[in-house]
């Protein structure tokens, strides 16, 4: 196995563990660690050019995922998503690639419904007794709490990651 291949082996296993951490570390505390995110990025730094990812292709990739993060900041100021998930997000688009932003956007967006939907069922009903003392469902099951957001992103970023250079790479 080359250099490259194990840089990109161990980067896609690291950005899914996180990613997966991330999604649910959201749904149970509402909270995604800032040490996720640069996880994410220190890794994503370090491996990406090891991985053989291009100068140009890295570039790009940051310049979309700045730009996401200034957008995403606009969005926090407003009140409408979480610090944490603006984060996540721009990193994760790092990840995927400039050319992935996109349809990352479109699918997090349509996961992201589907799990609201599913939430709102979820806070319609009564409680099973066996979860009443489980303090973070209990907390999940409340209707004046907010929506754990990272478990769309999450579910989004792993969609989409399958079909990134990483995986190409790891050939």
């Amino acid at each position: 196995m080359t250099i490259s291949a194990v840089a990109a082996l161990t980067a896609s296993l690291c950005f899914a563990a996180a990613t997966i951490w991330a999604g649910l570390m959201d749904l149970a505390t509402m909270k995604i660690r800032n040490e996720l995110v640069l996880f994410l990025l220190a890794i994503y730094a370090t491996l990406a050019p090891l991985a053989g990812l291009g100068a140009v292709q890295i570039g790009m990739s940051a310049a979309v995922a700045i730009a996401v993060f200034m957008a995403l900041f606009i969005f926090f100021g407003f009140g409408w998503i979480g610090g944490g998930d603006a984060k996540l997000i721009s990193v994760i688009v790092l990840w995927l690639g400039a050319e992935h932003a996109l349809p990352y956007v479109v699918f997090m967006a349509l996961f992201g419904g589907v799990f609201c939907l599913l939430l709102i069922r979820f806070r319609s009903i009564p409680l099973p007794a066996f979860c009443a003392q489980v303090p973070w469902i209990v907390h999940l099951h409340s209707k004046e709490k907010g929506v754990p957001y990272g478990v769309a992103i999450a579910a989004a970023a792993l969609f989409i990651f399958p079909k990134t250079p990483w995986i190409t790479l790891l050939s």
